[in-house]
């Protein structure tokens, strides 16, 4: 079970940092060129929205099964911090992947109420953009996608 959820988990990030990435660059060229904030718009927001929605749910399933979380009673707090890669899956991941999927889900609540499209794309920008540097600052490069 494990490693199906971990392979799901690696293999949805993909398309996670996709649509973040075109839903971005679409904010940000919407936005500097003076367009109108289209249904298309919106749904790529959306779409978005759920994507990250997902992939936290797999990597809060992934988190729970895995044979890694054992570590926390087995060495303790402070030697699973001493440990670059320990800290990296059990704290520092988790962690800053959760804040930007609460980044993205600000962002898109935050920009439906706005009322013209300069604003909706300015919100969307900025808190996308922050979500893509957090992702792209914790995914584990050298082990993506195994």
């Amino acid at each position: 079970m494990y490693s199906t959820i971990k392979i799901l988990h690696s293999y949805w990030a993909y398309l996670v940092l996709l649509v973040l990435i075109l839903a971005t660059v679409n904010a940000l060229y919407k936005f500097f060129a003076k367009k109108e904030f289209e249904a298309k718009d919106f749904r790529i927001n959306l779409f978005t929205l759920i994507v990250s929605h997902i992939q936290l749910l797999i990597g809060l399933l992934l988190y729970f099964v895995s044979p890694r979380l054992s570590l926390f009673s087995e060495l303790g707090m402070g030697e699973v911090m001493k440990d670059a890669v320990n800290r990296l899956y059990l704290v520092e991941h988790p962690v800053i992947n959760i804040l930007a999927v609460v980044l993205i889900t600000i962002g898109y609540s935050k920009h439906k109420k706005k009322l013209t499209s300069k604003p909706k794309f300015k919100t969307i920008a900025v808190f996308y953009t922050l979500a893509v540097i957090l992702f792209l600052s914790r995914i584990p490069w050298d082990v993506w996608p195994n």
